[in-house]
């Protein structure tokens, strides 16, 4: 093997090894490897369909991505989430040419109010980055034959999330100052 293929060969292989990491610092989403576990068979919550249809979004694993607005205690131990579901850009965001300065991206407007019962982690649940109002999750599970008490809308028992805290991700706002 001559010098410059194993270069090539060690590149190759370190750029295999790397991840986005768990805030997703690269161009394109990358679900973490539960998360993929997670989506098998779900899908992207549709809140006009799911409107037209609950017994059939009911029996569904769904999916969303939601901003969080409010956070209150829930039952049996659980969080209550209050969340502005948004849509996921097809690219992320970034400041620079580096992959490293890339961030989640979501839709600046909102397409629905969703609340979410979650488990949250310890980290997620106390703390400088705990889940909290401007945070943003993604959420997997399936949605409840009630709705809130509070407001009507519907809630989402969740199985999986994700959390980014304020500031780890971006709205497609901040296009006008990154670049995709």
């Amino acid at each position: 093997m001559t010098r410059r293929s194993a270069i090539f060969a060690l590149c190759i292989s370190a750029a295999w090894g790397c991840s986005s990491g768990v805030y997703g610092h690269s161009r394109i989403y990358s679900p973490l490897s539960d998360e993929e576990d997670a989506l098998e068979g779900a899908v992207a919550y549709d809140p006009v369909m799911a409107a037209r249809d609950p017994e059939g979004w009911k029996s569904k694993s769904v999916t969303l991505f939601g901003v969080v607005t409010a956070r209150n205690t829930g039952q049996k131990g659980k969080t209550d989430i209050t969340l502005s579901v948004r849509s996921l850009e097809p690219r992320n965001l970034c400041e620079t040419r580096s992959e490293d300065s890339c961030r989640v991206t979501v839709g600046d407007r909102a397409h629905a109010t969703m609340h979410a019962d979650l488990q949250l982690s310890t980290d997620d649940d106390i703390g400088k980055h705990s889940v909290g109002p401007g945070s943003l999750l993604r959420v997997i599970g399936r949605l409840n034959d009630e709705v809130h008490p509070g407001d009507g809308s519907a809630v989402l028992s969740a199985s999986y999330y994700r959390h980014w805290p304020r500031g780890f991700y971006v709205t497609s706002a901040a296009r006008e100052h990154m670049r995709r």
